[in-house]
């Protein structure tokens, strides 16, 4: 397999790589950020990666030349023990990553600032450690070809770095970036693209609120058709009020307290009876009223499909059942997180482990990396009841089944509590007091061997043509299912031309599939249309064939088990002996 592009930036400060950079255009970086502080769509989006991304857990690890896989580093081997050493352990590296989800997200751009603890002398870092910041754009700045980042309240310069080599016990600071298509040395983000759609959005906000403040200033007027005149304050005697002056008054009071009467009565005008014949009611309505809110939601909708996650993490789940919101979760770990971790830990590969390595003089110092974990944040579902069941069924081992209920082989019996539990098992101890009571002994003349007049299928178990014919309709069933599953919320869509490669009967132990899904995605239906012929074939009772092959393909696909011809005889075990 080739060998795997990485699509993401990083840059230690040197004074070349300052004087080569330049300033650059990051205007649209600081309206990014303003957008992150008034937009809550912004901050949920740049917080749920960050949330997510802090789940992420760095190792060392070397590419398998071979199939590109990464294989970890030992832990006694120098590269892991650099790697461990980042932003002080893990509770480090989780807010470091943490921090690079939302500056990623919204920027596309951050910096760290790497300082020995002996010159900064933090409480949060080892003593003979380094000091991690992860800083923004606006915490850095070039000022006449130098560095200086904001720290704590504090300007701090950076020195400039030897481009040549790197010295661990000196201040680094590392830019890390996703480069812009058209210029790579330029930051590109989600949020840059729908800086305008931001602004419009801002704008529609401010709509709905003056809607909204409309409805509290004023209902409307009536008019009377009674004389003409507006009413007076107590202050003006019988003197009239200035119209504008009473606009003004009713509006100011109906803000300051909305819960005034100010806020919900008309404003009432008396006009000749000549004028108006009955009573009106006049509003200020507007046809953009409702408009705004359907802009101003098709503007939310917009900006969530430019992020880099599925649309409905932002839009909400909706009536996405279990799966479904696990499938989408998967693609936003896919899509979205993976990306960005691997930028944070190409730009440790290349600014901080490597050149460290190779300052050490390890021979193959250019073959290390640091790479991502994102395993955690894949939640399984919890099958333990449905393992218990394949369990009891056989289908599964008792090392499946610990693994399914949470636990580990440092939790199975020993072999003395195995020998103790079947001991008590003979004498007694352990049956239940509602256990029927042992069969009386037989008479001497009477025997328990069964009599030559017993049914051959019954006293030999299912015939060779019978577990055949039973183990074909299994595995059509599961081919059945399997081309369904296929077009399921269980696959999504970026995954489903790789499930074209596996076989369809086998498919259900690569895809998560719940008990209840079988029947709600009728994976199973059709499927048994033949079973009453066969039942017919061999004597058996159609319903009870159904039912056991039924439950059986059931069982298989919720537990994600292989099917297996030895077990086929079992399943058919109750349906002969009613025939019998």
């Amino acid at each position: 397999m080739p060998k795997k592009e990485i699509t993401a930036a990083a840059s230690r400060y040197t004074s070349r790589k300052i004087r080569g950079r330049g300033a650059g255009d990051q205007s649209w970086q600081h309206r990014a950020y303003d957008m992150y502080h008034q937009v809550p769509e912004v901050r949920f989006a740049a917080s749920w990666i960050s949330n997510a991304m802090s789940g992420v857990r760095l190792y060392a690890g070397r590419r398998d030349e071979k199939d590109g896989s990464i294989d970890p580093a030992p832990a006694d081997h120098r590269a892991a023990q650099i790697v461990d050493q980042i932003a002080g352990g893990a509770d480090g590296q989780a807010a470091l990553l943490g921090a690079f989800g939302k500056h990623l997200t919204i920027t596309g751009e951050g910096w760290i600032v790497v300082r020995p603890n002996d010159d900064v002398l933090s409480p949060h870092a080892p003593v003979d450690g380094h000091d991690w910041r992860v800083l923004s754009v606006r915490e850095v700045r070039q000022q006449s070809g130098k560095l200086i980042a904001e720290i704590d309240g504090e300007e701090v310069p950076i020195p400039e770095g030897d481009p040549e080599g790197m010295d661990p016990d000196a201040p680094v600071a590392l830019r890390v970036w996703e480069p812009d298509p058209e210029r790579a040395i330029e930051a590109d983000s989600p949020v840059r693209s729908s800086l305008e759609l931001l602004e419009e959005l801002l704008l529609l906000n401010a709509a709905v609120k003056a809607i909204a403040r409309s409805r509290i200033t004023g209902r409307g007027i009536i008019l009377v058709p009674k004389g003409t005149r507006f009413p007076s304050s107590t202050a003006q005697g019988n003197a009239e009020d200035d119209l504008i002056e009473i606009f003004m008054t009713i509006a100011e009071t109906a803000i300051r307290d909305p819960e005034s009467a100010a806020a919900t009565v008309p404003i009432i005008l008396e006009l000749p009876a000549d004028t108006i014949s009955d009573f009106k009611h006049l509003t200020f309505e507007s046809q953009f009223d409702e408009l705004a809110l359907k802009l101003r939601e098709e503007a939310v909708r917009r900006f969530a499909t430019g992020l880099e996650i599925p649309a409905e993490i932002l839009l909400g789940l909706g009536d996405v059942n279990h799966w479904g919101a696990w499938a989408l979760t998967s693609e936003a770990i896919r899509l979205g997180i993976e990306p960005k971790a691997r930028t944070v830990a190409h730009a440790f590969t290349q600014q901080w482990l490597r050149p460290i390595l190779e300052a050490e003089g390890v021979e193959d110092w250019h073959r290390w990396l640091v790479w991502y974990d994102t395993s955690p944040l894949r939640v399984r579902t919890n099958r333990s009841e449905t393992a218990l069941q394949a369990h009891d069924r056989g289908v599964i081992s008792d090392a499946a089944l610990r693994r399914e209920t949470g636990f580990d082989d440092s939790d199975a019996p020993t072999a003395v509590e195995l020998e103790e539990r079947n001991k008590k098992t003979d004498d007694g101890q352990d049956q239940d007091d509602d256990a029927p009571a042992p069969a009386p002994d037989l008479p001497v003349d009477e025997s328990e061997a069964p009599p030559d007049t017993l049914p051959a299928a019954a006293s030999a178990g299912p015939g060779p043509a019978l577990v055949a014919a039973a183990d074909g309709l299994i595995w059509c069933a599961l081919t059945a299912a399997g081309e369904k599953l296929r077009r399921t919320p269980a696959c999504p869509r970026s995954e489903r031309a790789k499930a074209r490669d596996v076989e369809s009967a086998r498919l259900h132990t690569l895809l998560p599939v719940q008990a209840d899904q079988v029947e709600q995605w009728r994976l199973l239906d059709g499927a048994w249309h033949r079973a009453p012929e066969i039942a017919g074939r061999y004597g058996l009772d159609p319903e009870c064939l159904t039912a056991s092959l039924d439950g059986y393909a059931r069982e298989l696909i919720a537990a994600g088990v292989e099917h297996e011809y030895r077990l086929v005889p079992s399943v058919l075990t109750s349906c002969v002996e009613a025939a019998a």
